[in-house]
């Protein structure tokens, strides 16, 4: 069991990215609303790692179609402070003269979509079936990490899922509308990290 890393889970939501730390005995911190708001949020002394998931609303291209405009200094506002909690993790230096700071990895996920147009080109981009979950969600990945190993499964349009209440078979994202997550929004569903991708991620960062 390891339990003297923490990991840091910006924007969590339900801590599905951080589920395997967790599994694992890792110190997890998942700092989400309605508990804790990041704007607020200084991080503790020698975080290990830190996964960032802010909210994709302003900068989605399915946005586009929306009667609201979009009010993309509220969105950078959350992407900030994700980026403001990574910076400060890393202000103390393991020695004055270090080559490396005391975060082991970091990264921040937003769909593919208008975020690329403040942190310019993704270190990677990926679909959850790249890593074994069968659907399609165009993801981004900024950061300092090991790549996670992909593990490509056919894309299916119209995924079903087993998993759900009584074990029907439930569609794409709603599969996540399970005992597990609770009685969620479809867009709430559609936020939560992919199984597989988290897993492999995982594997790569520890």
């Amino acid at each position: 069991m390891v339990t003297n890393k923490i990991i840091l889970d910006l924007c969590g939501g339900t801590g599905a990215w951080s589920k395997p730390y967790k599994d694992a005995g890792y110190d997890i911190r998942v700092i989400t609303l309605p508990d804790n708001d990041i704007r607020s949020y200084n991080p503790p002394d020698n975080v290990y790692g830190i996964l960032a998931a802010p909210p994709c609303t302003e900068f989605s291209l399915a946005k586009s179609n929306s009667k609201y405009p979009r009010k993309m200094a509220e969105g950078m506002g959350i992407v900030y402070h994700c980026l403001r909690i990574i910076w400060e993790a890393q202000y103390k230096l393991p020695t004055p003269l270090a080559k490396t700071t005391t975060l082991k990895f970091w990264a921040l996920e937003n769909p593919f979509g208008l975020l690329r147009r403040f942190l310019g080109h993704p270190v990677m981009i990926f679909n959850p079936y790249d890593f074994g979950d069968g659907y399609q969600k165009k993801t981004c990945l900024w950061g300092y990490f090991n790549l996670p190993k992909k593990n490509p499964v056919e894309f299916v349009k119209d995924y079903i899922h087993t998993i759900g209440v009584n074990g029907k078979p439930l569609k794409k994202f709603d599969m996540l509308l399970t005992k597990y997550y609770g009685k969620l929004t479809r867009q709430e569903r559609r936020e939560i990290t992919p199984a597989g991708f988290a897993k492999a991620f995982f594997e790569a960062n520890r």
